[in-house]
């Protein structure tokens, strides 16, 4: 693993809403992920986890504290040059997918490609590779309607991977996959930090977490523990 860290949070705080109603989503939160490294995050519902990883992947901007992607601090881009470092060094897996129902699964899997400029043959080749990674190249030409559960969900960690970026973000990835296809899932994002990109998973599963370099465990906001991965 190399120290080249990819994403920093400092002292990262989020507050939904004002007054007594307010919630504080996360308190006070610091974390790094270098190349090279997955973490994953852990915590009962309502514990933060998607908040972080929105905040990380600059989705949305924190009540206070700095994020830093590629050392560029995000709450400093204007929303143009912030959707430009997203598309370009961030890869996303949603919990609702957000997969564009008027789109092929390769259509859906070229369009951060195409936007940022690549031929639309070569992202079509590019989607076509990621597809066959994660086991669904036969539903390229078919629209999201037209798949299964685990298939649509396997198409959206295909857009995540396309184009090599350098972070990974999932949100509970293998939700809607058996056992065994989880765990190549969970493989294919280990592979991708073994070369260079580093990977911030929210999971509920102890057998998916033993993949992580780091278990980080919030509850209420905060970050309770950290630790090495535990075992299933």
């Amino acid at each position: 693993m190399t120290t080249d860290r990819v994403v920093r949070l400092t002292g990262v705080t989020r507050i939904h809403g004002k007054g007594p109603g307010a919630v504080h989503a996360l308190k006070d939160v610091s974390l790094d992920l270098a190349a090279g490294e997955l973490v994953a995050v852990m915590g009962p519902s309502g514990s933060g986890k998607s908040t972080l990883l929105n905040l990380a992947g600059g989705l949305d901007r924190p009540t206070a504290g700095v994020v830093t992607v590629e050392n560029v601090h995000l709450g400093s881009l204007p929303a143009r040059e912030l959707a430009r470092l997203r598309r370009r060094h961030v890869g996303y897996v949603f919990q609702d997918l957000n997969l564009i129902p008027s789109l092929t699964a390769a259509e859906n899997v070229m369009l951060p490609r195409e936007l940022d400029g690549v031929r639309t043959r070569q992202a079509r080749r590019e989607a076509e590779a990621v597809l066959g990674e994660v086991g669904v190249a036969q539903v390229a030409d078919r629209f999201p309607d037209e798949i299964s559960g685990g298939q649509r969900q396997r198409v959206a960690i295909a857009r995540a991977l396309v184009g090599e970026r350098r972070l990974l973000l999932a949100d509970e990835p293998t939700g809607a996959l058996d056992t065994a296809t989880g765990e190549d899932i969970l493989a294919l994002l280990r592979a991708r930090c073994d070369a260079g990109a580093a990977v911030l998973l929210v999971t509920h599963e102890p057998r998916l977490a033993a993949w992580a370099d780091r278990v980080v465990f919030l509850r209420d906001g905060a970050i309770t523990d950290t630790t090495v991965a535990v075992t299933s």
